[in-house]
């Protein structure tokens, strides 16, 4: 059977003009992007935050810290690249991953297989063994004005049963 763990994670980075908005790793047409120190994709940080978070790793910021300038402008796929990597030296391999992003515009439901495809590529999963979901904050808080968006993500990784020796 094995042992199966679960992690969660979470992100959330201010919109602002001049900035991108990649979303799993895809460009999406917008007059505001996602401002942060890397690429801001908040939805590869919630991912990679679940992942670390499953196998007891402690979370982006102890690994990426937003003071190190080697990670300014950074892709995000490196970070999910590294938590991976990680989890397949310590015997772990992932299994599923559930993703919402949270954001009041621009609508995403027109990206949703550009996105669900290149986050499942990264992860090097089937896809349909990655869930993603977008939301609206019906215009309530940050998210709902306007002002920012969030991502959520829960990841499922197995270490399989080792043989006796």
């Amino acid at each position: 059977m094995g042992e199966y763990r679960t992690g969660i994670g979470w992100d959330v980075h201010r919109l602002a003009p001049g900035r991108a908005l990649i979303l799993g790793g895809v460009a999406v047409p917008s007059e505001l992007g996602l401002e942060g120190h890397s690429d801001a994709d908040v939805l590869l940080h919630a991912v990679t935050d679940a992942l670390l978070g499953a196998a007891s790793l402690g979370d982006i910021g102890m690994h990426f810290p937003d003071s190190d300038p080697r990670w300014s402008g950074a892709s995000s796929d490196r970070f999910l690249e590294h938590a991976l990597r990680l989890l397949t030296e310590k015997g772990y391999r992932l299994v599923h991953v559930d993703a919402t992003v949270i954001l009041e515009r621009p609508k995403l439901k027109d990206y949703r297989a550009a996105i669900r495809e290149s986050l499942a590529a990264t992860l090097g999963l089937e896809l349909d063994r990655v869930s993603l979901k977008f939301k609206t904050a019906e215009k309530v808080g940050p998210v709902g004005e306007g002002r920012s968006a969030e991502a959520q993500a829960v990841a499922t990784i197995v270490r399989p049963e080792r043989e006796p020796s």
